[in-house]
């Protein structure tokens, strides 16, 4: 059995910029809904049995209460954030599970599901379908992996390490000290990927990482200097990390086979035919 966890986020944000527009009979702008559904069931005809889909049904999380520059939803153009409710509606019409998520994030719920999913051992591997590097902090050998769908890339333990210098229990900590711009927190002064990455696959972890430089006994460019900033800012760095650190303390789902598709309700016909009845404009958008 393989479990497949997307990133509802993503794809639309995906969608929403890779097709040309649609709209039904309301005026309603559909066509980002209408490409993830069809990727879904893509993958569904192409073999999945066990699929969730994990959504920001608010683009706000706990963390803008513990960072003021953390991302939000400021800046999103309205017709994008109008179809998250929508995606959510067409998904579980067409019998897909759905985790639209409020206080955490999306990613939090692909963490959390992909740990409980490895946890049953009918299981043979969770795939986790983003492109985030956050994500690679749950990769776990080869039986939790990632799997970038735009680029067909998959990625396991192996690979997270060849990609990012260190395996996926120090992303968190990678990611508090280079910083994640998409997020919305800049990290450490100084601290690059390539000094990061020497730094935290010999020490693990930033407590870890000793305060006078000259024991780090690492290839870092301006050790002293790093050293100096992380004994400055070490507070930050840690709170950079919670926010890194993606939450799998909440439950999703009792029974794996509750992931199960089952085929569409009911009332996915009448909905599938408004969009195809959806007029499309043959213009594309391009990313801001």
């Amino acid at each position: 059995m393989e479990v497949y966890l997307l990133d509802g986020t993503y794809e639309l944000f995906r969608h929403y910029y890779a097709l040309p527009s649609a709209r039904d009979q309301d005026g309603r702008e559909v066509a980002a809904v209408r490409g993830v559904l069809a990727s879904v069931l893509g993958m569904i005809s192409g073999g999945a049995t066990h699929v969730a889909v994990a959504t920001d049904h608010v683009i706000e999380s706990f963390r803008n209460g513990l960072w003021p520059g953390y991302k939000t939803s400021e800046g999103v153009e309205p017709e994008l954030l109008a179809q998250f409710p929508l995606l959510e509606e067409t998904l579980s019409s067409a019998g897909i599970v759905v985790w639209p998520m409020v206080e955490f994030e999306a990613d939090d719920a692909l963490a959390a599901g992909a740990v409980a999913a490895a946890r049953d051992r009918r299981v043979d591997r969770v795939i986790i379908c983003t492109p985030d590097k956050d994500l690679a902090q749950c990769v776990s050998g080869t039986r939790i992996v990632q799997l970038n769908r735009r680029t067909r890339v998959t990625i396991d333990e192996a690979g997270v390490i060849q990609k990012f210098g260190v395996p996926p229990g120090s992303i968190p900590d990678y990611l508090a000290l280079v910083g994640d711009a998409a997020d919305g927190y800049p990290g450490l002064a100084g601290w690059g990927a390539k000094s990061t990455a020497a730094v935290l696959a010999k020490f693990g972890h930033i407590e870890a990482i000793p305060a006078d430089w000259r024991d780090w006994h690492v290839n870092a460019t301006s050790a002293s200097a790093l050293a100096h900033t992380l004994s400055e800012q070490r507070d930050q760095a840690l709170l950079f990390r919670t926010l890194a650190t993606l939450r799998t303390d909440f439950a999703l789902f009792e029974d794996v086979e509750q992931l199960r598709w089952n085929g569409p309700s009911d009332g996915f016909t009448e909905l599938a035919a408004r969009f195809d009845a959806a007029k499309t404009d043959p213009k594309r958008r391009g990313r801001p």
